[in-house]
């Protein structure tokens, strides 16, 4: 009997809001098609998929495309979506909503034939009400048109269709309103917590009362806390249920251990559940203080971020969260702790993720407002005036509940005159909208080129919450110590030593986001495809920059060597001690980023030398005579060797070697394993100068999605299983297409020995 009670209640539960995932068997066209929208359209030799879905990044690369630079030159145009599905009878009092994380762009949404409304900004999410135009135990047709025809549209690639998750959500007349719910922790300590809970309740059922039961569930499961309260609601109205709920000794969410709880609230009319929801939060104390910074939970931190672009390299910008994954672990591994979401929106699973890893978020707006930017000449500046007030509504409110986010950005580089004081009522209007929907963290923008705008001596800074500034620190530092009052951050800087100490020695410099965490798509003359100023390319690979900064911020103790590619100190600084031509390279100079004491570098195992630790966190150099061999690294503290580095001279390739990032993958969109083919000799070294064209073949239960090397400049399309070698590596993007079984990924290359790797197939969790 006790089985079947729980049976039954997890029976009524689950049936009081049926979420359902929304993003197989789409039929896709990229074409405009006159009546595309009618649900006797015949759509059936279009191309049949799943969502999300990118089509930009199918096509391949041409200098003639009309993205230009700011796209990457990768293909624009228009593209439809038809989806047939039926709705049961037995589902006719429910309401019935279609929800969409992103549609690229200018998006037209279609029920049966029925327009269900347009929405231009491609990165904001969007919730459409099917319930008047269902049919029930009969096909319904959704169709979706994008249109990224209207070109230049961005300074940065922005992808095009459908290319984040789709729900479709179905509720009882009362029920919760969509994004409805708002969790603070007003006060947060160790000791004792309160948790606020603001809960909106749609009533378009019957007036009546009301009860709301929460459940405060850990991060293991248990139930911490349980409260109740009873409304009265009327009909066609809505309630509000305000609850404060303390907990005791509660676990903090902070970037080292981001501990999460979870809201259960569950609503009845007597003792029927009429509807449910489940969101995560976390509690914390996040400030900004003028004199010192930022502080969480009672310990002053530096904000060491990274600005990210949306992209993912070679899945484009429908990225699996697998994705994101691999790229947050290198991000950690490097001693980052913030992301700034430069500069749009992002999908809601990203601040999942850096809720789950512990990044701390500057959660940004738009890249433009009124007034247009080379490049990107019929973006978003096409449509800010009639739009602004709605997608900055959206965005607050779909993502207020992230423990991560400490603070909204509203702007970047925005080239509309901000001179006071109607600059300043641009920014305040925004401002406004921000904490209507949450007045718990602060607002700042991106200042671009504040000295010449003379926002600094205007008023307009003065007055913001925390002053936001891309590049040139010294005229931050300057207004700081000019307005000590001022609260102040890098909103956008560079990898230069200069910007680091800027953050490192000035105690009110509360944080820097890096120009960036990884490549992105686009802003990038040809024949480059790539902006190429991240930690990380986007394949992955560690560059100079990456290295360096792993010795400034990493809380590990780290060495690693550089060298520059060509004799006498010319060209790129690369990691490896193969030159391209042995003959005509003898002097290198050589460069070690290291946070120890003090650093020995040996070449063939003599010793070249021990240089301690400058002050100023530059790195140790030297210049060598080069010889064939090995070239090792050892950093020492307190006289203790405590990390080091070798590399080797690489002789003639002969074989490839395959790594994988997952060795186990379950059939969900959202699971990758990244599969890294290097060439090397026979004694393993990488050989970083082999260009060779490496196929990648799949058998079993998976696919290829995408394959990249990284270089800048290549043109080779994405989606074919075949890269040529950059600095000696590929990568191939897999996802499982079974449920069980075995993925075997072959590798291989003219002339050489191939790599041969398996990925197991697994049944996927089930929270």
């Amino acid at each position: 009997m006790l089985f079947l009670l729980l049976a039954l209640a997890t029976n009524a539960f689950s049936q009081a809001r049926k979420i359902i995932n929304f993003d197989n068997d789409w039929q896709f066209i990229k074409d405009d098609v006159p009546g595309a929208e009618k649900p006797e359209f015949n759509d059936k030799q279009w191309r049949t998929l799943d969502v999300p879905h990118d089509w930009s990044i199918e096509g391949s690369y041409d200098r003639a495309n009309p993205s230009g630079r700011g796209g990457g030159y990768l293909p624009s145009g228009i593209g439809w979506y038809r989806k047939t599905f039926e709705i049961s009878k037995a589902d006719a009092g429910k309401m019935c909503s279609v929800e969409f994380d992103g549609i690229m762009a200018n998006s037209e949404v279609w029920i049966n034939g029925k327009s269900l409304g347009k929405r231009p900004y491609g990165y904001i999410s969007m919730s459409y009400d099917l319930t008047p135009y269902l049919n029930f135990d009969k096909p319904n047709v959704i169709a979706v048109r994008a249109d990224n025809s209207i070109q230049p549209a961005s300074r940065y690639y922005t992808g095009a269709g459908i290319y984040r998750h789709v729900r479709l959500v179905s509720v009882s007349p009362t029920h919760f309103t969509h994004w409805g719910t708002f969790i603070t922790t007003p006060n947060a300590s160790a000791s004792k917590a309160v948790v606020n809970l603001k809960i909106e309740v749609q009533n378009n059922g019957k007036a009546g009362d009301y009860k709301l039961q929460i459940d405060i569930v850990d991060n293991k499961g248990k139930v911490v806390k349980t409260v109740e309260s009873t409304k009265n609601i009327l009909a066609k109205g809505t309630g509000l249920f305000t609850q404060d709920i303390e907990i005791g000794n509660p676990k903090l969410w902070n970037v080292e251990d981001p501990n999460l709880y979870s809201a259960v609230a569950k609503l009845y009319s007597s003792k029927t559940l009429v509807d449910n929801q489940t969101i995560p939060f976390g509690i914390k104390k996040a400030e900004f203080i003028a004199e010192t910074g930022f502080w969480l939970n009672g310990k002053n931190i530096k904000l060491k971020g990274v600005c990210l672009h949306h992209d993912g390299g070679a899945v484009g910008a429908a990225v699996p969260l697998g994705v994101w994954k691999e790229r947050f672990k290198k991000l950690k591994e490097v001693g980052v702790n913030a992301i700034r979401t430069s500069h749009n929106p992002v999908a809601p699973e990203f601040l999942d993720l850096c809720d789950q890893m512990g990044f701390l978020v500057m959660d940004e707006t738009f890249d433009t407002w009124t007034a247009a930017k080379h490049n990107g000449e019929k973006g978003y500046n096409l449509y800010f005036k009639e739009w602004w007030e709605q997608d900055t509504r959206d965005l607050i409110l779909r993502d207020r509940n992230h423990p991560s986010i400490v603070i909204y950005s509203i702007g970047n580089e925005i080239h509309d005159d901000l001179s006071y004081p109607e600059g300043y009522k641009a920014y305040k209007m925004q401002e406004d909208v921000v904490k209507k929907y949450d007045n718990t963290r602060p607002v700042t923008m991106a200042l671009f080129r504040p000295a010449n705008s003379k926002v600094y001596l205007s008023g307009f800074a003065e007055q913001m919450d925390v002053v936001g500034q891309n590049y040139r620190e010294n005229e931050l530092i300057a207004a700081h110590e000019a307005h000590p009052n001022w609260k102040v951050i890098g909103t956008e800087n560079t990898h230069v030593i200069s910007q680091w100490l800027a953050l490192r020695d000035k105690p009110y410099m509360a944080g820097q986001f890096l120009w960036t965490g990884y490549d992105y798509l686009g802003e990038a003359d040809w024949p480059e495809t790539t902006n190429n100023q991240g930690l990380f390319d986007r394949a992955g690979n560690w560059k100079q920059q990456s290295l360096q900064r792993d010795s400034w911020w990493s809380p590990e103790p780290v060495v690693h060597i550089v060298r520059k590619s060509d004799n006498a100190g010319a060209g790129n600084w690369v990691a490896d001690w193969t030159p391209s031509d042995f003959d005509t390279y003898d002097n290198a100079k050589v460069n070690v980023y290291s946070n120890c004491d003090e650093v020995e570098l040996f070449l063939n195992e003599k010793s070249l030398g021990t240089i301690k630790k400058p002050a100023d966190d530059s790195p140790r150099e030297w210049n060598v005579t080069f010889e064939k061999g090995t070239i090792k690294a050892v950093g020492k503290n307190n006289g203790k060797v405590v990390a080091q580095e070798e590399f080797a001279s690489a002789g003639k390739p002969t074989k490839i070697i395959i790594e994988k990032s997952n060795s186990t993958l379950s059939n969900n969109w959202d699971d990758v394993s990244f599969i890294t083919a290097t060439i090397v000799d026979d004694k393993g070294v990488r050989c970083a100068n082999a260009d060779n064209l490496i196929k990648f073949t799949v058998s079993g239960s998976g696919k290829i999605i995408g394959t990249d090397n990284g270089s800048i400049i290549s043109h080779e399309d994405y989606i074919l299983p075949e890269k040529h070698a950059f600095s000696g590596k590929a990568i191939a993007i897999i996802r499982a297409t079974k449920d069980t079984g075995k993925i075997e990924i072959k590798a291989t290359a003219e002339g050489l020995d191939a790599g041969i790797i398996t990925v197991e197939v697994v049944p996927e969790k089930k929270n």
